[in-house]
């Protein structure tokens, strides 16, 4: 948006950037605004992360300050320097275990200067951009450790709830829970349970009573609730004890030996990087479901290194403070980009809260009880146990990697079980590449060659011995159900195309769905290599860079196969939505296609197009004429109209468009060919079919006149139907789309250019039918005398590999000359 100014001198309008004062002696003054959205995120925010740190600082057994430190640390020191615009930092539940286990080991001091180390490890790991390189462990191990990290914790303040105190220990947490059961405090006790009560039933209050009380985090509300029940019954339970600000610890000189503070510091940096990176991430696409939901305007993608060198300068302001290791926190930042926040300053506003609260709150934060705080991080641990991880490391097959990740964090520790995962997650994917299955069948007097499972040089043995069984000579199908081909493979591969092609035979290769992953190379010889020769080849060539057996070109529009969209939900889209999916489908095409097809445009750009074909089709949304003609940029010059028809010369009335791009073809670009591509289902047709003499004018009934000669055509042979590959028509409506394939033909050699062309045996017409619900083509064929010519539409089968034309196709009707074209 820009805002426009009288210019003194001109009186023309001056553009000006929004919010910015007029231009001074001084030059431009820049004026500091924030969102109002951003004000009431920042709120909401605080109030969840009030209690959180206070109960994390509890878990971890340092003082309770500490937590606050982190959080007003986090907030504002890696709100304003991270790269994730909406991610809320502080005190994370993940790093409980870690930062308990150095205390308790090395002492609250020696712990702030590991953080403070850590802090800069990260700075030097962020100078170095290594950031995204975090994203390569495998989601099962990460969601792993989260639930070994949350089965510790809520084993720990289990504890707390009933009345007792923590061991050092997951292992001792449990054995010792017997015991301190028999032993429960009745005060500890219902204050948690009130506590637990809330937290779970707040998000669920019905009625309009219940809308109003949501506005409030459940977090305040059950805290609140549980101070209110223990100071009004005077219950007899240990409270928040904040020491005067002046006693604060801060860090001191460290105190133990020196590779276990290495460790610390690893265990640290590893742990609060991975975590605040997958948490930005995951941000980031919660953000851009927001913005697509809403319309509104979409927040800058998360700058991961930045993110790195942000986190770095929070944990070492942190540790210099005496505050806890800070980490990017999943519950705030949903909390954030949930309450509508904008920008950074959300994250920078909630930092302040919380140092107004520390320093003039210290009188009621007193009161909060401590098992109040307890059973708040207790249900935090166990949430982190995702029931939906689990579901979708299951339909990955990856439960062995998340069952070892989370046994060795609850048993072992952090870093170890992070590295029993890593282990375990390796020999899964070795033995994955190892495991390779291949089966041989004939169908249909074809040999299909089904490989499941990644082709490495372990299974060339096998795949070689499977190949050679193929008898010389025959149509072979190899279906590839796996994305990876190393080098060894793709040469046994390739070697037996060459020698099976020169041999008399044909290969056709597939994905598993049918996508085709070999084009054939105009006679050179065998089938394209796939995308990357050698080792480490994917599976596919240049007919599937950025194809998906679900259509994935296409996915952002209407999700074929991956996400069903109900029948009557994109009717009442708002059209905001759908101006942001059009813009969504542009952004992802600069992302992803345009960089591989920009050395050929550009190069059409500098020659100009010369396309071999004129395809006049339908405009019918699923006809996508570049997938069923396996074309590329420079290939088609593409006319579309309802109907795909050809007006007779003469009978444009007003309408020249499908006249001037034939003979801009024709004459100019001199196409070597023209196909008339109809299809199944074609709404035109239809409305032909149920149109009458007394029907009300309108644009489609005068474009429709020029079909109706294919309807009449249809009604004088109806006892001569066209034919599908030897079968009639299903319906009236599928005879008219075929009927009107062929005489939009006749009407093409009406104009004087394509007759001419005809004449001089330089241009041919073909006949085309789609059948949408088969996703089949069929080709109008025609035989060597003239008068004997039929209707007939011909299977298209599978090319073979070398060669340009179907295997059995008949001669296309109009090719050569113009007399053979002109039978009817």
């Amino acid at each position: 948006m820009t805002l426009c100014t009288p210019d003194r001198t001109t009186d023309r309008p001056r553009v000006q950037r929004p919010h910015s004062p007029p231009d001074g002696a001084d030059g431009p003054r820049r004026r500091f605004r924030i969102a109002g959205a951003d004000v009431s995120a920042s709120i909401a925010v605080f109030l969840i992360a009030l209690p959180l740190s206070l109960g994390i600082a509890l878990a971890t057994g340092a003082p309770l300050q500490a937590g606050l430190v982190a959080a007003a640390v986090g907030g504002i020191v890696a709100g304003r320097l991270g790269g994730s615009p909406l991610q809320v930092s502080g005190p994370a539940a993940g790093l409980t275990v870690v930062t308990a286990e150095l205390i308790q080991r090395y002492g609250w001091r020696t712990t702030c200067v590991i953080t403070l180390l850590a802090g800069l490890a990260q700075l030097g790991l962020a100078a170095l951009r290594v950031a995204r390189s975090a994203l390569a462990v495998s989601p099962a191990i990460v969601h792993g450790m989260i639930a070994g990290i949350g089965v510790t914790i809520a084993l720990a303040q289990l504890h707390i709830v009933l009345g007792g105190s923590p061991q050092s220990s997951a292992v001792d947490n449990a054995l010792g829970l017997p015991a301190q059961l028999a032993d429960v405090s009745p005060a500890a006790l219902a204050v948690s349970a009130l506590t637990v009560g809330l937290l779970l039933l707040w998000p669920r209050l019905p009625g309009r009573t219940g809308r109003l009380l949501r506005t409030v985090p459940a977090a305040l509300s059950s805290v609140a609730a549980a101070t209110a029940l223990a100071v009004l019954a005077g219950l007899g339970v240990p409270r928040v004890d904040l020491p005067a600000w002046t006693s604060h610890a801060l860090p001191g000189l460290p105190d133990g030996p020196v590779l276990g503070i290495a460790a610390g510091v690893l265990t640290i940096t590893l742990v609060t990087s991975v975590q605040s990176l997958l948490s930005a991430v995951a941000i980031d696409k919660l953000a851009a479901k927001r913005a697509a939901d809403t319309g509104g305007g979409s927040v800058p993608r998360s700058e991961l290194d930045r993110e790195l060198a942000g986190l770095g300068a929070a944990n070492m302001v942190s540790g210099a403070l005496g505050g806890l290791p800070v980490a990017g926190v999943a519950v705030r930042s949903v909390a954030n980009v949930s309450a509508g926040a904008v920008s950074r300053n959300s994250s920078i506003l909630h930092g302040v809260w919380i140092v107004l609260a520390a320093l003039l709150l210290v009188p009621l934060l007193e009161l909060i009880p401590l098992p109040a705080l307890a059973a708040l991080v207790m249900v935090v641990g166990v949430q982190m146990v995702s029931i939906t991880h689990i579901r979708t490391v299951t339909r990955h097959r990856e439960v062995l990697v998340y069952a070892v990740t989370v046994a060795g964090v609850v048993f072992v520790g952090i870093l170890q079980g992070v590295a029993l995962g890593i282990a375990v997650a390796v020999a899964v994917a070795m033995h994955r590449l190892a495991r390779t299955r291949i089966t041989l069948e004939e169908r249909d007097g074809r040999h299909l060659v089904r490989i499941r499972g990644q082709l490495t040089f372990l299974a060339v043995p096998r795949l070689s011995r499977s190949l050679h069984q193929l008898p010389a000579g025959a149509d072979v199908v190899v279906e590839l159900d796996g994305s990876f081909m190393d080098h060894a493979a793709y040469e046994t591969l390739h070697d037996w195309q060459t020698s099976h092609v020169g041999r008399g035979g044909s290969v056709d290769m597939t994905g598993p769905a049918g996508l085709r992953i070999t084009e054939p190379t105009h006679g050179h010889g065998p089938a394209d290599k796939p995308d990357a020769e050698g080792s480490g080849s994917r599976a596919g060539s240049r007919s599937g860079s950025g194809g998906h057996s679900c259509c994935r070109p296409w996915t952002p529009w209407r999700n074929h196969q991956c996400q069903v969209q109900p029948a009557g939900e994109t009717g009442g889209e708002a059209p905001r939505a759908t101006a942001h999916r059009l813009a969504s489908g542009i952004g992802a095409f600069q992302r992803d296609t345009a960089p591989l097809v920009r050395d050929e445009l550009a190069r059409l750009a500098r020659e100009g197009q010369r396309p071999s074909q004129l395809f006049l089709t339908c405009a019918d949304s699923r006809l996508v004429t570049s997938m069923i003609t396996s074309s590329g940029p420079g290939d088609l010059f593409t006319v579309r109209n309802v109907g795909n028809l050809v007006p007779l010369p003469g009978e444009e009335s007003g309408d020249d468009s499908v006249a001037a791009a034939i003979e801009y073809a024709v004459e100019v670009l001199r196409v070597e060919s023209i196909t008339v591509c109809g299809h199944s289902g074609c709404g035109a047709m239809q409305a032909l079919l149920n149109s009458g003499p007394d029907d009300p004018p309108s644009p489609l009934r005068r474009w429709l006149r020029h079909g109706r000669p294919s309807l009449e055509r249809m009604e004088s042979r109806r006892h001569a139907w066209a034919r599908i590959s030897g079968r009639l028509p299903a319906d009236e409506v599928e005879q008219l789309c075929l009927t009107n394939v062929v005489q939009q033909l006749e009407h093409l050699r009406a104009y004087e250019s394509v007759a001419r062309r005809l004449d001089e045996g330089t241009l041919t017409l073909h006949g085309m039918y789609f059948h949408v619900g088969e996703a089949q083509a069929y080709l109008l064929a025609g035989t060597d005398e003239v008068h004997s010519y039929d209707d007939v539409f011909n299977h298209v089968p599978p090319t073979a590999a070398g060669s340009d034309e179907p295997p059995g196709a008949m001669p296309l009707a109009g090719a050569g000359t113009r007399e053979s074209a002109r039978a009817s």
